[in-house]
């Protein structure tokens, strides 16, 4: 199984799962979302917020594809580019915090880990460009709505909750915690291949 992830731009946007692709949750006020839904404009809106961001901060999100097909996607971005951060009643995220707006594995690919590795490689790209850390807002009671982000994924995956709600809490992964952590189990895995590797290559005597 091959694993490829890439920044989102204008030419992948489509690859994205089609009701994502049209969900403005994130990128307008609730009142202008509203309205762009009921004009049937969300496409466009979601494109344009899309291209807003690339022009002014750079990549805000990663797509996942296994073996040549999307297996799933990240979104995120500076809270300032986020409307809807600000109706959250744990808002605001922290000043030295990008902010996770999306994340979601296709069902037929959820068992493999791959939310891990969106996480993983989310935070490699924000390290590489000085950000120290990335927050959500959680959806604690799982919706499934797909708009916010499940706590208990969060979570799994080393996000702390800085602040609590019944909720809505809003969780933080410090960058470098998530960096190590991959580092590590890389590591690990490295000293276990060259152990088998080692063994199997051992000549037997007697013979």
């Amino acid at each position: 199984m091959s694993r490829r992830v890439v920044g989102v731009t204008l030419d992948n946007l489509d690859e994205m799962p089609r009701k994502c692709r049209q969900c403005v949750y994130w990128e307008l006020a609730p009142h202008i979302r509203e309205q762009a839904e009921e004009f049937g404009q969300t496409e466009l809106e979601k494109e344009a917020w899309v291209s807003s961001v690339l022009l002014d901060w750079g990549s805000c999100g990663r797509i996942l594809y296994v073996d040549g097909v999307p297996a799933g996607y990240a979104l995120y971005a500076p809270p300032a580019a986020v409307p809807r951060a600000a109706s959250f009643p744990t808002a605001p995220v922290s000043a030295d915090a990008v902010l996770l707006t999306g994340l979601r594995i296709q069902s037929d690919f959820e068992a493999a880990g791959l939310g891990r590795v969106l996480v993983q490689n989310v935070a490699k790209d924000l390290t590489r460009r000085g950000v120290k850390a990335v927050e959500a807002f959680a959806d604690r009671q799982e919706s499934g709505d797909g708009c916010v982000v499940p706590a208990g994924f969060l979570a799994q995956v080393g996000f702390k909750t800085v602040r609590e709600h019944p909720e809505w809490p809003r969780m933080r992964l410090e960058l470098r915690t998530a960096i190590s952590w991959k580092e590590d189990v890389e590591a690990a895995l490295e000293r276990l291949l060259s152990t088998v590797s080692v063994q199997t290559a051992e000549p037997t005597f007697g013979r």
